[in-house]
């Protein structure tokens, strides 16, 4: 049998739900349990262009409509980059201005939802931020906070690995955090009764069967690797030139010997150069170590 397809590659989330409008409602109903449950939705955008397997900084969401007209944006997220929730913001407040034509009432206008699974841990400043993983932002009262402009603008987060630490009370969100993070598990997938989970599961082996489903989620794969390599070298970069114009402006040339180190020194080594060289008083002080 082929190694499970990971569902958090947005490839194969996205052919896992968007190819399943009912398991999507699913989903969505699961996410957002103190809301009314939606009977149906239409996939908005059920195509995956080439150019989205390979293209940087694309993602593949699943945008859906559901029977009242509510628009849903739900996606997976494995990396963190520093403008990815203004990116979020962008593209929910486009669904909601797009809904309305010249002309219609603003009482037509339905909620533009945001539903996002992200497999990083985003908060963790504080206690109370690293005990919480699941989030709702709407437009509220800064002051009061009760007070609201209802939740037709609304971002819904979900921190994966933080969510399966904690270990949610048992339930269907729970079994949804528990196929994200344990879907190559066996025998704990097998004790997940959830049923939407465990038809999840049956498409995740389906597609897992397939050949050209495996080859596109793998060039989705190495393209998301190649990305945070390449951010990776640009970041190193700056930080190598920044170093080099610092070492110049205190201690004049850069001798080839701490060229060298330079060179073959990753990007948190190049971090704490750049520290050091505030308090270094020789170049053989700083690169003592």
């Amino acid at each position: 049998m082929s190694e499970l397809l990971d569902p958090t590659n947005d490839y194969v989330f996205k052919r896992l739900f968007a190819e399943a409008p009912d398991l999507l409602v699913d989903l969505i109903n699961d996410l957002r349990p103190d809301l009314p449950d939606i009977a149906s939705v239409e996939i908005i955008n059920p195509n995956i262009e080439p150019i989205e397997l390979t293209g940087k900084y694309i993602i593949l969401d699943v945008l859906a409509r559901d029977g009242k007209g509510n628009c849903y944006n739900i996606e997976v997220q494995v990396r963190r980059y520093g403008a990815w929730h203004k990116r979020g913001l962008f593209y929910l407040t486009r669904t909601l201005g797009s809904q309305l034509s010249a002309g219609e009432d603003y009482q037509e206008l339905r909620a533009s939802v945001g539903l996002h699974l992200l497999d990083f841990d985003l908060f963790t400043e504080t206690a109370a931020e690293r005990e919480q993983a699941i989030w709702r932002f709407e437009m509220r009262d800064e002051r009061q906070p009760n007070i609201s402009l209802g939740n037709v603008l609304q971002m819904n987060l979900i921190e994966l690995n933080k969510a399966d630490r904690l270990g949610l009370p048992e339930g269907p969100l729970r079994a949804w955090i528990t196929f994200f993070k344990h879907w190559q598990e066996e025998l704990t997938m097998a004790n997940i009764a959830h049923e939407p989970v465990k038809r999840a599961m049956s498409r995740i082996r389906e597609l897992s069967a397939d050949e050209e489903t495996r080859r596109l989620a793998f060039v989705r794969e190495r393209a998301l690797r190649d990305e945070v390599s390449f951010l990776n070298d640009a970041r190193r970069e700056e930080s190598s030139e920044t170093l080099r114009s610092q070492i110049k402006l205190k201690f004049g040339e850069v001798p080839n010997w701490v060229e060298n180190r330079i060179e073959q020194a990753d990007h948190n080594q190049l971090k704490g150069w750049l520290r050091d060289i505030l308090f270094a008083d020789s170049l053989d002080e700083m690169f003592k170590q």
